[in-house]
C-alpha cells in the first residue's frame, strides 16, 4: 500500500484515476490546484482544464470516493512559471507549449515536491500515458496520448508518478465514471489555453507585451507590410499576415521565420517551411540515461502531429535530430520529444526545447 496524492482537476480522467487508486487499496488524498488568484480569469465550462467550477466537481468526486480533499493555492507559482514564461517566450519570437511547462514546473515539480515532503509515496494524475519498468510510454488510446507533454519529466519525477488511466481508451473511462456514479462522467474534455479566457491569444499577448512595430518581408527582404509585434505570429501561420493575397507566383505565403530583435517576420512559400535538422537545448532523458551515440527514433514536435523519423544524438550538450524526411512548420520554443518503438509500445527517450 502506498500513500498517494491524487491530483484532481475536476475532469473525468483524474476522477477515475483517483477512484482506481482507492480500489487498489492505497491511502489516497485528493488535491485540486488553484491556479488563479482571480477565478474569473480562467476559462469556464469545457474551455480549459482549471476553470473555477472544477474545484467543486473535484470535491464532489472525492466525497463519493470517501477520501480527504484539499485545495492547494499554486496561483503565484503558475503565473511566474507558466503564464509569464509563455508571454516572454512569444516576445522572443518563440512558440511555447504552456501545458508542457505546467506539467514540468507545477504538477511534477512544485506539486510532487510538496507531496513527497508531506510523506506521500506517489502522485497520481489523469494523464493518458503509461509507465512500465520505469519507462514512460504512449497511452493505449493514441488519440488521447499525453506522453508528449510529460516528456520533460526526469526519471526521479517519474519514479513518484502514477498514470492509472493510460492503459484504457477514453470511451471506457467515461463508461467507468458513469458506473461509479461520478457526476463528471459526461463532462466535456478540456482544451485550449486555460489562462486566456477569450481564446484570443494575440489580444492576450498584445495587452501584456504592447506595441513593438516591425516589418513583414519576403525572402528577398522586400517589405510587404508593417505589424505591431512579433508575438502575433508563429512559424507556419498563413492567415492574418497583413499582406494582400498570394505571392507573385500565385502560391500562398506562410510565416517562415521570426527575428524578435529586429522585429522582422519573414514569409515564403510552403516548401520554405521544410525542416531537415532539429537542434534542442536543455535535454531531459526520461530513463535517466543520456544518449551514448546516434539513435534511430521518431521525433514529435507538437502535442498532436508533427511526427517524423530520424537519427538523434548529443552534440556539445545539445540534442540534434537529423530527419529522414522534412517536417513542416517547426518553431523555436516548441518541445521535441523522441520516441523509440518497441514491443511494449512507443517508449519516450527524452525531450529538448527547440532552438533551431
Amino acid at each position: 500500500m502506498m500513500r498517494v496524492l491524487a491530483a484532481m482537476s475536476g475532469g473525468v480522467d483524474s476522477s477515475v484515476a483517483a477512484a482506481r487508486m482507492v480500489d487498489a487499496g492505497h491511502d489516497v488524498v485528493g488535491v485540486h490546484l488553484a491556479l488563479s488568484s482571480a477565478p474569473g480569469t480562467l476559462r469556464t465550462g469545457s474551455r480549459g482544464c482549471c476553470s473555477k467550477e472544477d474545484a467543486g466537481d473535484a470535491r464532489r468526486v472525492a466525497d463519493v470516493l470517501g477520501i480527504p480533499f484539499y485545495v492547494w493555492d499554486f496561483a503565484d507559482r503558475f503565473k511566474e512559471d507558466v503564464v509569464d514564461d509563455f508571454i516572454s517566450s512569444y516576445a522572443r519570437g518563440e512558440t511555447p507549449n504552456p501545458c508542457v511547462r505546467c506539467n514540468e514546473r507545477i504538477k511534477f515539480s512544485a506539486l510532487a515536491a510538496r507531496a513527497l515532503a508531506l510523506g506521500f509515496d506517489a502522485v497520481a494524475t489523469g494523464h493518458y500515458a503509461r509507465l512500465s519498468g520505469g519507462r514512460l510510454r504512449r497511452a493505449v488510446d493514441a488519440d488521447k496520448d499525453q506522453s508528449y507533454v510529460l516528456a520533460v519529466l526526469t526519471a526521479e519525477q517519474l519514479r513518484h508518478a502514477v498514470f492509472p488511466v493510460g492503459d484504457t481508451p477514453k470511451p471506457q473511462i467515461r463508461e467507468e465514471a458513469a458506473n461509479r456514479g461520478l457526476s463528471v462522467a459526461e463532462k466535456p474534455d478540456s482544451h485550449d489555453i486555460c489562462f486566456i479566457p477569450s481564446g484570443d491569444t494575440r489580444a492576450f499577448l498584445g495587452a501584456r507585451i504592447g506595441v513593438r512595430r516591425g516589418s513583414v518581408v519576403d525572402a528577398g527582404g522586400t517589405v510587404l507590410a508593417e505589424h505591431e509585434g512579433v508575438h502575433g505570429f508563429t512559424v507556419g501561420q498563413r492567415k492574418g499576415l497583413g499582406i494582400a493575397g498570394p505571392g507573385p507566383d500565385g502560391q500562398p505565403r506562410y510565416v517562415t521565420g521570426i527575428d524578435a530583435d529586429s522585429g522582422t517576420v519573414q514569409v515564403g512559400v510552403a516548401a520554405d517551411l521544410d525542416v531537415w535538422t532539429l537542434t534542442g537545448e536543455r535535454p531531459v532523458f526520461t530513463s535517466g540515461a543520456a544518449l551514448t551515440g546516434p539513435v534511430e527514433c521518431q521525433v514529435q514536435v507538437r502535442a498532436h502531429g508533427g511526427i517524423g523519423d530520424g537519427v538523434a544524438e548529443l552534440r556539445d550538450g545539445r540534442l540534434v535530430v537529423d530527419l529522414r524526411a522534412p517536417i513542416r512548420g517547426v518553431a523555436s520554443g516548441q518541445t521535441m520529444v523522441l520516441y523509440r518503438p518497441d514491443a511494449d509500445g512507443d517508449e519516450v527517450l527524452g525531450s529538448a526545447t527547440i532552438t533551431r
